[in-house]
């Protein structure tokens, strides 16, 4: 299907997501990766940064507010916890579950995603996979919207965490 993978390998699609064991016959899954040139340590906080805004198209998702280029002090997250924020103030979603530094898997509007960490050497691989659990009417229309709203996310976190935006600072 077209949009249903950018940025990833063969390998990559062919690894054990944490959403995986919640859904493990998807009506459909897409896949997006970046690699980002900071250790995974570096990557973690603005993954866990996703709380307080979606870090994509702000004018779409955030009411026009710029998703924040400075850390806020925040602990890792825990299932059950909000997961992201739309229009910059109502919570979407909920963590399901989370490997502080190594992965989180939340779901919004019964879609769950599991974004994971992968170390390679001075570098990590930041891999989200999307998969809906039933087929609906709005699955093409999700892995063609999600295609740039998720490239833009991940660019925008890789962005971050490479310290080319406010070097990491904490708000």
């Amino acid at each position: 299907m077209f949009g249903d993978r950018w940025g990833v390998t063969e390998a990559e699609v062919g690894q054990h997501f944490p959403c995986d064991d919640l859904v493990p016959a998807p009506a459909l899954a897409l896949w997006r990766g970046v690699t980002v040139q900071a250790p995974p340590e570096a990557v973690w906080p603005w993954l866990r940064q996703l709380r307080v805004a979606p870090y994509s198209y702000d004018w779409i998702d955030n009411a026009g507010r710029r998703s924040p280029r400075a850390l806020v002090d925040l602990p890792d997250p825990c299932p059950g916890d909000p997961f992201s924020t739309f229009a910059g103030s109502r919570d979407v979603g909920r963590i399901v579950a989370v490997e502080p530094g190594r992965q989180l898997t939340a779901t919004v509007m019964g879609t769950l995603m599991s974004y994971v960490l992968s170390a390679e050497g001075e570098t990590t691989r930041l891999l989200l996979k999307v998969v809906l659990p039933q087929q609906r009417w709005y699955g093409r229309a999700l892995a063609l919207g999600d295609w740039p709203m998720a490239r833009r996310q991940l660019l925008t976190l890789k962005h971050l965490a490479e310290g080319s935006g406010a070097g990491g600072r904490l708000q």
